[in-house]
């Protein structure tokens, strides 16, 4: 078997990789019954509400897929001031049969104008300190602009449409804040 060696001035070592695999049959190089099958794999999108702490290797394992070349994600976290005002951390409250909805309504829109393979929406309720994700929306697709497009597509009408309501709480004081973006807001 040939090798390349590659040495690492930085560290101080050799390390030697193979061109190529070797030949075995039956080996790991052949493609298995699962990964024929992934070929096959159904767009899935999955939605969650929860007071637990979002993960972001989690949302964005969820949308991995062999078909995709691109992952894309928008975190949404809790900064730590506004208009001047030390924020201590946030907390949401949401409708959630007409929030789930929603969400699942944006999906489909997503769908018809994107190529994308899987959507992924999780949103924090309760109490979210300083510098953890409100929200996480992680998108697959062939290739980066669909799934670009798509998330900031999916935080811009989330923000428009979903019943979602964020109260920040300041160090003297909080208040319940309207979502300017979203539908039923009047403009004063």
């Amino acid at each position: 078997m040939s090798s390349l060696e590659i040495s690492s001035s930085c560290f101080n070592q050799e390390t030697k990789l193979p061109l190529s695999p070797p030949s075995v049959e039956g080996s790991a190089f052949e493609p298995s019954r699962r990964e024929m099958d992934e070929v096959e794999e159904k767009p899935k999108e999955i939605i969650k509400f929860t007071a637990k702490k979002l993960s972001v290797d989690e949302v964005s394992q969820l949308v991995i897929s062999p078909l995709c070349g691109a992952v894309s994600l928008f975190v949404g976290t809790t900064r730590n001031n506004f208009e001047g005002k030390t924020v201590i951390s946030l907390e949401y409250e949401a409708y959630l049969p007409m929030a789930e909805n929603e969400v699942r309504k944006i999906c489909s829109e997503i769908r018809q104008k994107w190529p994308v393979k899987h959507i992924a929406v999780f949103h924090r309720l309760g109490l979210v300190p300083v510098s953890e994700a409100s929200i996480i929306i992680a998108v697959s697709s062939a290739h980066r602009a669909a799934s670009l497009e798509a998330v900031s597509y999916a935080i811009d009408n989330l923000k428009a449409k979903v019943p979602i309501w964020k109260k920040e709480m300041y160090e003297e004081s909080s208040s319940w804040k309207r979502n300017k973006e979203c539908f039923w807001a009047t403009n004063d």
